[in-house]
């Protein structure tokens, strides 16, 4: 496997150096990239740096995944409109543990000669004195040198402390320390790295002569124009406990058609054959959305596991389930999936002393929960068949009790397809 016609082929690649293709050609080359340590978890914006060390390994090259436990403290300016909180040790430490376990879920880090490796540049760096610095790195670099970098001019009007315009500095020695001790000879990373990197590159050329090449990812943007890996409740994290794998399973099936095309190719191991495959079936047939669920059943087993997708696929189609079947979903679903799922609809709650003595239907859906205006209302909606509990149609007669609480504590009201309602027993 050719590492960069992979990559070309992908639309992961942005910005590259003269010679880097040769490079991997040559030989087993080292390569890496650098993690941000400011969270104890990497959201789906960095699996894009993940896949390309995925890539790298898999075309028989050696992965280095750099945590900054140094750079971290400092705050990288690139993008940053503001300058940021800077972290204490004991967080740090914590955020880099946490940030390995979730890259041994993609790299190999005992395949022999190109498994992958785990470096902090906090190493290198923790007994490197300032004035040291100064004397070995910052006299190779010029100021019109750094200067000239996009992130530190769309900065220069704002303001940019001393601290932050360091930033390229301390990076590029990460590089130059990386090309020494373990001929690193590749940073890849993505375009808004650019003036960073090629910064280390400037520094090995300088200090020891040595070759040292760069590649950069384009930055993803969604076809409507919104920040991809966002929504509306923030980022969408690769640890479950911040989102869980039903919303990341539909972060991924509710992509547009262009943005799905795009994200198959740069998220999943799909070879060119497959994906151009799923394409046609997916032109054939749009609406069974073909793309969205190859590109979402594929992340989220990789990132969580094949019980976590069985899980948010049942959660998903819960929805549109009816009868018997509907009301086992809904009884056998986790709590916290459940809660995922019907996240936003209207609640109420009901003392449990209610529930247990009988609750008539009219009741629960007009003066206790106010979900229709009135009793009249409330009748004439269950005379016409389009009132629901727990995904199963009831009429006049219903009497809730316990019996229908599912975890024990809500039921699940429905007037027609899309109008749902939540009781909660306290």
């Amino acid at each position: 496997m050719n590492f960069i016609k992979e990559l070309q082929w992908r639309g992961m690649i942005h910005d590259m150096m003269p010679g880097t293709e040769e490079q991997f050609a040559k030989e087993m080359t080292s390569a890496y990239i650098g993690f941000d340590p400011t969270g104890d978890s990497l959201h789906i914006g960095s699996l894009v740096q993940i896949m390309i060390l995925v890539h790298l390994q898999k075309a028989g090259h050696k992965p280095y995944a750099l945590v900054g436990g140094a750079t971290g403290m400092v705050g990288d300016p690139s993008g940053k409109s503001a300058e940021r909180n800077l972290l204490d040790t004991e967080t740090l430490n914590h955020n880099v543990a946490c940030i390995k376990k979730q890259l041994e879920q993609f790299l190999d880090f005992d395949c022999g000669e190109n498994s992958a490796e785990m470096v902090n540049n906090y190493d290198w760096f923790e007994n490197f004195s300032f004035l040291d610095f100064i004397r070995d790195v910052g006299k190779h670099i010029s100021i019109n040198y750094m200067l000239a970098k996009d992130s530190v001019k769309s900065r220069l009007e704002t303001g940019m402390s001393f601290t932050e315009f360091s930033y390229q500095l301390v990076q590029g020695y990460d590089f130059y320390w990386l090309n020494e001790h373990k001929n690193c000879k590749v940073q890849l990373g993505g375009s808004d790295q650019w003036g960073n990197i090629v910064t280390g590159t400037e520094l090995i050329r300088r200090k020891s002569g040595n070759e040292a090449f760069a590649v950069t990812t384009p930055l993803i943007k969604k076809a409507d124009g919104t920040k991809f890996g966002k929504t509306e409740g923030g980022n969408v994290w690769l640890d479950k406990t911040k989102t869980s794998p039903y919303k990341f399973y539909q972060y991924w099936i509710n992509a547009s058609d262009e943005d799905a095309a795009n994200y198959i190719r740069i998220f999943t191991l799909k070879t060119k054959e497959e994906i151009e495959a799923l394409e046609k079936e997916h032109a054939e047939a749009p609406h069974l959305r073909v793309l969205q669920k190859a590109l979402a059943e594929d992340i989220t087993v990789r990132v969580h596991s094949e019980e976590d997708l069985a899980a948010a696929i049942n959660a998903s189609e819960i929805l549109f389930k009816k009868g018997e079947e509907a009301v086992e979903g809904l009884k056998s679903m986790p709590e916290a999936i459940f809660n995922d799922v019907f996240e936003g609809v209207p609640q109420a709650e009901i003392a449990k002393a209610e529930m247990e003595k009988g609750l008539p239907i009219v009741d629960a859906l007009s003066t206790v929960t106010n979900f229709l205006k009135s009793g009249g209302e409330a009748r004439r909606a269950l005379q016409e068949g389009s009132i629901s509990v727990n995904k199963d149609k009831v009429k006049e007669d219903k009497v809730l009790n316990s019996g229908d609480l599912i975890n024990g504590k809500y039921i699940l009201i429905q007037r027609g397809k899309k109008n749902y309602f939540l009781v909660k027993a306290v």
